[in-house]
């Protein structure tokens, strides 16, 4: 890997982009990270496939670059987890995923555990939004991440990658690469389904470090804008335009472009949801 500037902290918020799209959510989320008064890093973790010229607004924001390299998967490996096969093999049934989600770039993220730079890191998804400090995260141990709360609380049993803590070590990763690639492995949900494989005693964070935009329209009565630290758009994305769910999600759509775009923040009180119990 390579950096295009020192560490300036032992922590670090990371989040992975690999296309222009992602930038877009990185950009937005950078800013949000930036709002809360952090002392930790901010990094955004790039594939080759991203150029200069779009991270450029990211590192103006004072992010900190990081170029790496997809993973040395075997050919047999990539071909299980290409967007047409694994879709096809495993496709999603709740959520539509945007055509420029590639699945298996999302195994780039494995890389961070190679920054050993960094004491303790926590991961967050380019598709994301910080609303509030939350450095307190970088206590919790590794491997801790939220639970796949969208739906129902039968979803509590299955971890979110979009949110984690990890402890950056070059043998762990090693091991990861030995355990990923292994004759006829298929992730069907990628580093989600080999995360919560590899660390199979992993420790909950509470749902509202990784609220998940579903439960708006889902299990209204779950959230809470005073609790939430994380918003996840997981499925659509804030910066399509008019997706499927577009009119569902309005107000979390609102409060995107005004990170993304650097406007007045709107005060999240007042994003009324109308599926809300009164």
């Amino acid at each position: 890997m390579t950096a295009a500037d020192p560490a300036r902290s032992n922590r670090a918020y990371v989040t992975l982009v690999t296309n222009g799209d992602y930038v877009r959510g990185a950009l937005a989320l950078v800013r949000s990270i930036s709002l809360t008064s952090t002392d930790a890093d901010i990094v955004v973790l790039h594939t080759g496939a991203v150029s200069a010229g779009e991270l450029a607004p990211v590192r103006a924001l004072g992010a900190r670059l990081v170029e790496a390299q997809l993973l040395p998967t075997s050919d047999a490996f990539n071909e299980r987890h290409a967007r047409a096969r694994l879709h096809g093999d495993a496709p999603f049934t709740k959520g539509r995923k945007p055509q420029f989600h590639t699945p298996l770039d999302n195994f780039v993220k494995l890389r961070l555990w190679q920054m050993e730079e960094y004491a303790r890191v926590v991961f967050i998804d380019a598709d994301a939004l910080v609303l509030r400090n939350i450095d307190r995260l970088f206590d919790y141990p590794e491997f801790s991440a939220a639970p796949n709360v969208y739906e129902s609380l039968g979803d509590f049993h299955r971890l979110n990658s979009g949110v984690f803590v990890a402890r950056p070590s070059a043998a762990t990763f090693t091991d990861m690469l030995n355990v990923l690639d292994q004759r006829d492995a298929f992730w069907r949900r990628t580093d989600q389904t080999f995360l919560q494989s590899y660390f199979p005693d992993w420790h909950g964070l509470p749902v509202f470090y990784n609220m998940l935009q579903y439960v708006w329209f889902n299990m209204p009565d779950l959230w809470d804008w005073a609790s939430i630290g994380v918003l996840h758009y997981q499925y659509e994305k804030p910066w399509e335009a008019d997706h499927p769910r577009s009119r569902q999600l309005a107000p979390l759509i609102e409060l995107w472009h005004a990170y993304h775009e650097g406007q007045t923040v709107p005060r999240t009180a007042d994003l009324k949801n109308p599926a809300k119990s009164k």
